[in-house]
C-alpha cells in the first residue's frame, strides 16, 4: 500500500506562494537530486484543480530546460489524479479526475499503488486532506528566506500534531523536514 505525501516548498516563515517564488526558492544541486529521486519513486501525483491547471501549463513547456528537464520528464510522464468539482474529463496531462468521495477514493487509490502519492500544492484540496486524515506524511522544503507576502502553508488547518520522521539539511540552507501525524 502506498503513502499519501503532502510536499511543499516554504520559506522560513511559512510562505508558499508568491508572484516571483523564483526570490525565494533555493533550487540547489543536491536538495534537487533528493527532490527529484522522490519523484521517481512516486506512482503519482494527487493534485487539486487549480494546481493542475498551473501545473499542466508549465512543466509540458520546460522539457529542454537545463535545469529542469529532468523534473518536467518525469513530471510529465507521471500519471495524474485530479480532484475537481468543475472539470470533466478526458483531462490532459495524463491526468485522470478523482472519482466519489475522497474518504473512499484515496484510500483505493492507496491499496492500488506501490510508489508514493505525491501531492503538490497546499490549497484547498490538500486542507481537505488533511481534515479528514487521509495524509500520511508532510514534506516541507525550507528555504532560507523570508517572505513578507502571500498565503501561509495550512492556515486554518489544526489542530493537527505531527511527528518528526526525518530531517535533511543542506550547504544551500534548504531543511527537508518529514512528518508523520501522531498517533496521540
Amino acid at each position: 500500500m502506498s503513502k499519501l505525501i503532502v510536499s511543499n516548498q516554504i520559506t522560513v516563515n511559512g510562505a508558499f506562494e508568491s508572484p516571483s517564488p523564483h526570490e525565494w526558492l533555493v533550487l540547489d544541486e543536491d536538495s534537487g537530486e533528493a527532490s527529484l529521486e522522490q519523484l521517481i519513486l512516486s506512482d503519482a501525483l494527487v493534485l487539486g484543480r487549480k494546481t493542475y491547471e498551473g501545473l499542466a501549463v508549465v512543466w509540458p513547456e520546460l522539457t529542454d530546460d537545463p535545469a529542469l528537464g529532468r523534473f518536467a520528464d518525469r513530471l510529465n510522464a507521471m500519471p495524474k489524479y485530479v480532484a475537481s468539482r468543475t472539470l470533466t474529463e478526458p483531462l490532459e496531462w495524463n491526468a485522470t479526475l478523482i472519482t466519489g468521495e475522497l474518504d473512499q477514493a484515496v484510500p483505493a487509490m492507496k491499496a492500488e499503488h506501490r510508489g508514493n502519492l505525491f501531492v503538490s500544492g497546499c490549497g484547498e484540496f490538500a486542507h481537505a486532506l488533511t481534515r479528514q486524515g487521509l495524509v500520511d506524511e508532510f514534506w516541507f522544503w525550507i528555504n532560507p528566506s523570508i517572505w513578507a507576502t502571500g498565503p501561509r502553508i495550512f492556515d486554518g488547518i489544526g489542530p493537527v500534531r505531527l511527528e518528526l520522521v526525518a530531517s535533511t539539511p543542506y550547504r544551500s540552507g534548504v531543511l527537508w523536514l518529514r512528518y508523520r501525524p501522531a498517533n496521540d
